[in-house]
């Protein structure tokens, strides 16, 4: 097994979690409300403000395999934060991320986010209310979604063995704890 495949085996609750405290449900049902995206947004917004340099910093030796430079979203989301009159503030708790395994995993979450985004973007760009919201964050990557998405996994279960597994889990759950948090 891949640690991709693994990550997403042992993050399901995390997931669904996220979806729901985010209504998902309603994005497909054409009933989100645009005070459902703000919310969406702003805690997203916090998640990446207390966690995107210290991702990066932490795999910086593989900036370049990863791409980091084209996968920054932090300020992609301050645009959609502008557009959305909506102010920066900070959380009210930390994200310690402890070693580069813990960074993999934080950013295995932050990645999978934005492959949902792209159809979260694509749905709500169908619906009453959104003619006018630009999707800079959740249409980071545009029609290269499934390219950036399917290159981060790849060096993902290239550079993990096996041993690791664990702490690059631990990552992922730190970082969708600390999304599930923001209140």
């Amino acid at each position: 097994m891949t640690v991709s495949e693994y990550l997403k085996q042992n993050t399901v609750a995390y997931h669904d979690a996220a979806e729901k405290l985010f209504n998902s449900q309603k994005i497909f049902s054409k009933t989100f409300t645009l005070e459902d995206y703000k919310k969406i947004i702003r805690t997203n917004y916090l998640m990446l403000l207390h966690s995107e340099d210290k991702i990066f910093k932490e795999l910086d030796e593989y900036s370049e395999k990863l791409q980091l430079s084209d996968r920054k979203k932090l300020p992609l989301i301050e645009k959609d934060l502008k557009s959305l009159l909506l102010e920066k503030v900070v959380a009210g708790n930390e994200l310690e991320l402890i070693s580069l395994h813990e960074a993999l995993g934080a950013m295995y979450v932050i990645e999978g986010s934005t492959l949902g985004g792209n159809v979260i973007a694509k749905q709500l760009s169908k619906t009453d209310g959104f003619d006018d919201v630009t999707f800079n964050f959740f249409g980071c990557y545009h029609e290269n979604t499934g390219t950036m998405w399917k290159s981060f996994k790849e060096t993902l279960d290239a550079e993990v063995h096996e041993n690791n597994y664990d702490e690059v889990l631990s990552g992922a759950k730190k970082l969708y704890t600390f999304l599930l948090n923001i209140n």
